[in-house]
């Protein structure tokens, strides 16, 4: 598997996790994220029920386009799907980094290293491939 479907499988797997959880379980979205007593969403302020589902179900259509990707990789398809990913998780990530106040340091360290991976995973797909010689 090449780097750039591996990249689409990964933000598949983020997207249907964070997903399925935020858009069907919205107040247990904010009140375990990522786990059971770390309380990321929960330490950003009170639980809004339209905003959390909004998240997760944006993220379900962030999954049904990357996975269509994964399934018919092409190079114009791969740089649109890490431009979508990367608009969106570089604005997240941002919104974070202005709001790590609120973590203890863990879970500071937690959410730089998750955010900047997603981030990453998003650029992979749009690099271009090398020539052949």
């Amino acid at each position: 598997m090449s780097i750039k479907r591996f990249s689409a499988a990964f933000l598949a797997s983020v997207a249907a996790v964070v997903g399925i959880w935020a858009g069907f379980f919205p107040l247990s979205f904010h009140e375990f994220f990522p786990f059971p007593g770390w309380g990321w969403v929960s330490r950003l302020g009170p639980y809004n029920e339209h905003l959390v589902r909004d998240y997760g179900l944006s993220n379900l259509a962030l999954l049904i386009f990357t996975v269509w990707v994964f399934r018919k990789p092409t190079t114009e398809s791969l740089k649109v799907l890490g431009g979508g990913w990367l608009v969106y998780s570089s604005f997240h990530f941002l919104w974070h980094m202005f709001h790590l106040a609120a973590f203890p340091i863990w879970s500071r360290i937690g959410a730089v290293f998750s955010l900047a991976l997603i981030l990453v995973f998003s650029i992979l797909p749009m690099i271009p491939e090398r020539k052949k010689a």
